[in-house]
């Protein structure tokens, strides 16, 4: 089942205008807290209205401003679960999910009992949501989803309110229910991570706009744009300056990188991510090699994090990451890089 949206909406100060498609696939809204993410779910929903544009679900208008079509949310067959699970909290867990369910008695009690115990909640089916666990009240809302056949699913920050180890487990509980889903899904986070494992196609959203999109592969080897870049973790980014076709200028770094995709002229900045640097044993006429000057290192876990300025009169610091299995015998004291000429990152502003 295919989703289509082509959609804006304006509040004072605020424009929303949201562009992407999904094909029996995983769609993630990448972005910051008000980029209009969540917005744009509840467009898609009918929750609320844009002020013009065109959403179409599996062939279906739903919306369209010109020819005045509006479907309302409860015929749109829309799954979305929301951030707080909008469980309802006078229900059992089985009469959560029972609710839906459009169906005889018979035929509802088989599918209820099913889903519960597929989802593990056999042992709390006669509780209240405030008597279960988040995670539970997390697969007791995908349940109730999953029963009233929706034509997509919306997943809003489905993991924010979850601690760390909960939300791996959830995770991958909730890549197996996307797995098996026969549509289309859109995965609202604001965490790189999540929306690499969980989704094929990736839509980066700043400031109401979907900035870029593409498969994640493409996304985070090779964002074109400055948001792209930040929201995929990008920590090394400068101003930059086209000199020719295969060379850019750092200003902010003072130094000259080579590049080997085609330097676009509409270029605003520079990228380099910190775990893509090459440390080299000492100057050579290579391109791109570079002496550093160290500020500090920063222990963590399973890595050092090298703070650095290239050997210029600019203050400003980079990171170099490095695993400690790595870097265990380095001297660090003194540090010559190589920046791949296919790891420079172009990106627009």
């Amino acid at each position: 089942m295919s989703l289509y949206v082509d959609i804006e909406k304006s509040f004072p100060g605020f424009k929303l205008s949201a562009q992407f498609e999904g094909d029996n696939e995983v769609v993630a809204l990448l972005g910051g807290s008000g980029c209009g993410k969540s917005l744009t779910l509840k467009c898609i929903a009918g929750i609320e209205n844009p002020d013009k544009g065109h959403i179409i679900i599996n062939g279906e208008v739903v919306f369209d401003s010109e020819k005045r079509i509006n479907i309302p949310p409860q015929q749109r067959r829309v799954g979305y679960l929301f951030q707080n699970y909008a469980l309802f909290p006078t229900m059992t867990v089985w009469n959560n999910i029972a609710c839906v369910i459009k169906k005889p008695k018979s035929q509802r009690r088989e599918i209820v009992d099913g889903i519960i115990e597929k989802f593990q909640l056999d042992g709390v089916k006669k509780l209240y949501p405030r008597q279960i666990s988040g995670g539970q009240q997390q697969r007791t809302a995908l349940a109730r989803i999953l029963v009233s056949e929706p034509r997509i699913l919306m997943l809003d920050e489905p993991f924010s309110a979850l601690d760390t180890h909960l939300k791996w487990h959830m995770e991958q509980e909730v890549a197996s229910v996307l797995a098996e889903f026969r549509g289309t899904t859109v995965f609202v986070s604001h965490n790189r991570d999540e929306v690499y494992r969980l989704s094929n196609k990736i839509a980066v959203m700043a400031d109401g706009k979907i900035e870029s999109t593409g498969t994640k592969k493409d996304i985070f080897d090779s964002p074109k744009t400055l948001a792209a870049a930040l929201m995929t973790g990008c920590k090394n980014i400068s101003r930059a300056q086209k000199i020719d076709d295969k060379t850019v200028r750092a200003t902010e770094w003072g130094i000259d990188l080579k590049t080997e995709q085609p330097v676009p002229d509409s270029i605003k900045y520079v990228g380099v991510r910190a775990h893509h640097f090459q440390r080299v044993a000492e100057m050579t006429d290579e391109k791109n090699i570079f002496p550093c000057r160290i500020h500090k290192v920063i222990e963590e876990p399973f890595e050092r994090v090298v703070m650095f300025s290239f050997d210029t009169d600019t203050d400003a610091y980079l990171q170099f990451e490095v695993s400690k299995d790595i870097c265990g015998e380095w001297d660090l004291s003194e540090l010559v890089l190589r920046v791949p000429a296919d790891r420079v990152m172009c990106l627009e502003g």
